[in-house]
């Protein structure tokens, strides 16, 4: 099993998910997302999440979403 890449830390950002190893809350992918923007474009704003970092948040969350509604 892979290590996850949306991590939940009481001593970062008050328990915020966010990307492993970076103070990027995943909420943030979410919202450049739903507001139109590009994959690309938040990596550009967000240079320490990598693009299979994103990739592989959002395919943890299809499964987690898919495995709730199953």
């Amino acid at each position: 099993m892979r290590e996850r890449v949306v991590v939940s830390d009481p001593d970062i950002l008050n328990g915020t998910p966010c990307f492993q190893g970076t103070r990027v809350p995943f909420k943030n992918l979410i919202d450049y997302l739903e507001g139109g923007h590009s994959l690309a474009e938040f990596l550009r704003q967000f240079p320490t999440v990598s693009h299979d970092q994103a990739i592989r948040a959002l395919e943890e969350a299809k499964e987690s979403l898919l495995a709730e509604i199953a």
